[in-house]
């Protein structure tokens, strides 16, 4: 049986799955109702000084929906904790007192002034938490105030900070980054330099939801204002996944131990953020739209998925897909596959030969010998994907690779199966040059 214990920079868990800084780990009533779902750790909503800041007494989110309502993003608009240090300390020693081998880890953010942090860090290894979170990553209103984006948008203010925490603390630190940025390297090259453990990412993307067009104001509205706030969900899962894999890859950051965010809501989302490089994995939306005991799904999933492949730990397959990511520059130009329909499994609803029609490569076929039929012209598909990816049925257009030593009708170039010696090839145009150099 798979084991799905988990030790991060120290920090031991059952799981590796921990829910993220956010709404659902404000307090020790939603915390302990998580642990009892299953979760491996939480991140504490994150802390700040006193006096608390005040949030919106209305709207804080903002929503975008795909088919039958599914949720695909969420906007926010809320704050940090509005709640006194003093109860969220207290509250935080009881949790881990009480769970003493589940990971806690409590998010912080103050002042770029180092009495502010070693107030604060003080009062925190007080409580007994396992380490802590600089949030160095929301969009909205702290950023306004030299905090959050502010300071994750300036390599210079992460490694600073990083420092400080590193000198007057004892427990681990993870910085956690903001998306909201050209090169997510650069703010991680700072972090690993001012000593840090670990980096989470991603955090919110700055955004707006939606526009109301009746108040004529962005969404949510409060009082027929509207503000940008941070955009979470199954719909910035695939920029977290490229910013994890830059960190991971990044011959500056390799070995950089990551906690991976952003739209995990299934065991599979779980496995490919740790297959690009994520020791631990964290979720917020997915716990908002189903509740805690969504882990349950995510344990025996992965779980079962580590059986089926041989896995007895999460570490065999963590940064496993690290090595295969590469530059476009490097991918192998003798490499070609052509899209195949299965026949069998067609409903001859006619989406393929559409979408490629109109808008690719005028590949497939819509009528042969008189009758509505969809097939692949060999000679005009460049393998591009698209048909596999409109179709309604899985599995019914599939692209498959040409045998090593066939000929393309369409280019009439012979197929090459030598993909190792592709960085020297003169096909490749990058050796071509590197070579003339």
């Amino acid at each position: 049986m798979a084991d799905l214990r988990t030790e991060f920079i120290g920090i031991k868990s059952p799981n590796p799955f921990w829910l993220a800084s956010a709404p659902p780990t404000d307090k020790e009533y939603n915390v302990v109702r998580a642990f009892k779902a299953g979760w491996g750790g939480v991140v504490w909503k994150t802390l700040g000084e006193d006096p608390p800041v005040v949030n919106v007494n209305g709207p804080r989110y903002g929503a975008i929906h795909g088919k039958d309502r599914q949720l695909i993003g969420l906007n926010n608009i809320e704050l940090i904790t509005d709640r006194p240090l003093e109860v969220n300390l207290r509250e935080i020693k009881q949790v881990k007192r009480d769970w003493p081998d589940r990971a806690l880890i409590v998010s912080l953010m103050v002042p770029c002034e180092e009495e502010s942090w070693i107030n604060i860090l003080r009062k925190v290894e007080e409580t007994g938490a396992d380490g802590v979170e600089l949030n160095f990553g929301c969009p909205h209103g702290m950023s306004e105030r030299g905090m959050g984006s502010a300071v994750g948008q300036v390599p210079e203010y992460i490694e600073m900070v990083t420092r400080w925490v590193k000198k007057h603390s004892r427990m681990p630190c993870i910085v956690k980054l903001t998306p909201n940025i050209t090169d997510v390297r650069k703010p991680a090259q700072a972090a690993r330099a001012g000593g840090a453990d670990a980096v989470s990412l991603i955090n919110t993307i700055n955004s707006i939801a939606a526009v109301d067009l009746d108040m004529m104001s962005p969404s949510p509205t409060v009082d027929g204002k509207g503000a940008h706030g941070g955009y979470c969900g199954p719909a910035v899962k695939p920029i977290a996944l490229n910013m994890v894999a830059e960190i991971a890859r990044d011959p500056a950051t390799h070995g950089l131990p990551i906690s991976g965010i952003g739209g995990v809501t299934t065991w599979r989302d779980a496995a490919e953020f740790m297959a690009l490089g994520s020791g631990t994995v964290q979720v917020c939306t997915a716990a908002m739209t189903y509740g805690f005991k969504v882990v349950q799904d995510m344990i025996d999933g992965l779980g079962d998925w580590m059986d089926e492949k041989g896995y007895t730990s999460v570490d065999q397959f963590v940064g496993a897909a690290v090595p295969n990511v590469t530059d476009w520059q490097y991918l192998n130009l003798n490499y070609i596959a052509k899209a195949v329909i299965d026949q069998d499994l067609c409903i001859k609803c006619g989406r393929c030969h559409i979408a490629c029609e109109d808008t690719s490569h005028q590949a497939i076929t819509s009528m042969v010998d008189g009758v509505r039929k969809f097939e692949v012209i060999d000679e005009e598909c460049v393998g591009c994907n698209l048909c596999v990816n409109v179709c309604p049925v899985e599995d019914c257009i599939t692209l498959e690779p040409m045998a090593a030593g066939s000929v393309d009708p369409r280019t009439g170039r012979t197929v090459e199966k030598d993909y190792a010696n592709w960085t020297t090839h003169p096909n490749n145009p990058m050796a071509v040059k590197e070579a003339a150099e």
